[in-house]
């Protein structure tokens, strides 16, 4: 019988020096992995409409129907777009050695905020601030 071996996955944790080489590679791998996931996904979604637009119905509700799904695709396609330069300058920052760091404060956003999004510039106090502002600006 052959047994077989199971890698445990890395995980950071916090008795490790903040952003050390291993945190560094484990952010990378993941932000890499994550972009690729996001390409094959929208590849595929192209690949399976793209048969689509030739198509013209007779029927008004037809046309309404697939003008609204087209529609809703298109802002899929924008928001993993705009999700890819996210993850694009959360690489850059990793090579900068400013990943991990707070745009606004320059502390650390912390290991369980970047696990949970990858692609975060602020701290959870300088974004809660940052939400705080914008709805006091959209309010007045």
């Amino acid at each position: 019988m052959v047994k077989s071996v199971t890698k445990k996955k890395y995980v950071p944790n916090s008795k490790e020096k903040y952003m050390c080489a291993k945190h560094r590679k484990f952010f990378t791998d993941e932000l890499l992995n994550w972009k690729k996931d996001i390409i094959k996904a929208n590849n595929l979604g192209n690949l399976l409409n793209s048969g689509d637009d030739n198509v013209s119905s007779a029927d008004i509700v037809d046309q309404a129907s697939s003008l609204t799904d087209k529609s809703v695709e298109m802002k899929a396609l924008n928001r993993s777009r705009k999700l890819i330069l996210k993850i694009n300058s959360a690489l850059q920052r990793l090579k900068e050695g400013t990943y991990g760091f707070c745009e606004e404060t320059g502390e650390p956003i912390g290991l369980k905020r970047l696990m949970a999004r990858p692609v975060a510039t602020l701290s959870i106090e300088a974004q809660e601030r940052h939400e705080r502002d914008e709805k006091i600006f959209i309010e007045d």
